[in-house]
Order: structure tokens, then sequence, then C-alpha cells
């Protein structure tokens, strides 16, 4: 009997580390470092390859994280340095009933009130979420992937102090962009972006005199 159960743990185990390995990776080298995330394909085939296409065209080198809440989400994806938004393609279909929660460390499409209307923008819970979820036949964000590495990234990002700019009352005084977003083999080592000086004008309110190259 003791026997059996070992056998199945490292049946079990072993299964966990080949599914993990397969599922595709992607690296967002930030002003402030990388952040690593593990796509879930088999959960949310339709928005991982959204998600994808979006990094394949090299769509989100250069956009921001333009929406910051401590304590909740930080948002990017749709939005250049001077917050003009990017033209992106057609909205997808809603999957947030496929069993993936908005917790803590997790990414979500970003969308409007309509729930197929997820389109670029995505976010990373910095809690769980609950109220993000699916409840009944109310549909919620659908969660596609985990941050596996740079989480302090993203908390970092978060600490950024805020305030209105234009209609965006949670915008960053200092936009924290995304330099490259591209697919990583598992266990891949990268070197780390480089980190933003606080010499660097890159003050929301001077982004429109002095854009960065």
């Amino acid at each position: 009997m003791r026997s059996t159960l070992t056998s199945f743990c490292f049946v079990f185990l072993l299964f966990s580390q080949i599914s993990k390995a397969e599922n595709t990776q992607v690296l967002l080298q930030t002003d402030l470092g990388n952040i690593r995330i593990e796509l879930y394909e088999s959960l949310a085939p339709i928005t991982v390859k959204n998600f994808l296409t979006y990094v394949d065209s090299g769509f989100y080198n250069g956009t921001i994280f333009h929406r910051i809440v401590p304590g909740f989400v930080v948002q990017g994806g749709g939005y250049t340095f001077d917050f003009a938004e990017k033209k992106t393609n057609p909205e997808i279909k809603n999957e947030s009933d496929n069993g993936l929660n908005n917790d803590y460390k997790t990414i979500a499409m970003a969308r409007t009130a309509n729930p197929d209307s997820a389109s670029s923008q995505f976010y990373f819970n910095l809690k769980d979420n609950p109220s993000l979820n699916a409840h009944g036949d109310a549909h919620g964000y659908t969660v596609f992937g985990r941050v596996i590495d740079g989480m302090d990234i993203v908390e970092k990002i978060a600490q950024e102090p805020t305030g209105m700019f234009k209609s965006f009352p949670e915008a960053p005084n200092y936009a924290v962009r995304i330099l490259t977003a591209k697919r990583v083999t598992a266990g891949s080592i990268t070197n780390p972006a480089p980190v933003k000086s606080p010499l660097e004008n890159s003050r929301i309110k001077d982004a429109i005199i002095s854009k960065p190259q």
C-alpha cells in the first residue's frame, strides 16, 4: 500500500512538472525589471491566443502600466507613454467560466461592462480578488496565466505614486514601460532589464513634451 502511494505521488508530481513545462511562458522586460508569466492555454485558449498575437507582433513594446490601484490591480497593455490609445484587434469572447480565479499573482484581461469586450489590456492581481470572478450567470474577468517570477517587480510598480491625468484618475506619476514582451523557453535565464534611472525624464506630466525614444 505504501509503495503504491509513493508511486502515485511520484507520477502525480512528474505529470505536474511536465504540464507546467508545456505551458507557454512570456517575459515582460520593464523599466523596473523582468516579469515572467506562465500562460494556461488549455483553460483559456481564446484569451491566450489573443495575448500571444499581441506579444508576437510587438504590440506591447513601449506601452505603459497606466492604471495602478494599490492592494487591488496593476493594469497595462493599451497605451503609449503619452497616454495615446493603441489600435487593437477585434475583441474576444469572455472565458471567465474556465475555473481560474482572480487570485494573487494571476494575470487577467481587462474589459468594459460588456463581457466580450477584452482586447489588449490586462492586469495583475495584487491580492485575491473574488469580486472579479464569474458568479452564477454573471461573467467575471478572464484569468489566463500567473506570474511565476518577478512578482516583486509588479509590487514595485504598484508603489508608484498616482494621480489624475487627462481622464485617468489612477494614472502613475512616473510611467513604467514594457520595454519588450516576448515568448521564452521554460527554465531559460534572461539578462535583467535595465532599471529606470531616477533622473530619467519620465513624469507623465512631461510626457507630451519629452517622449522617450
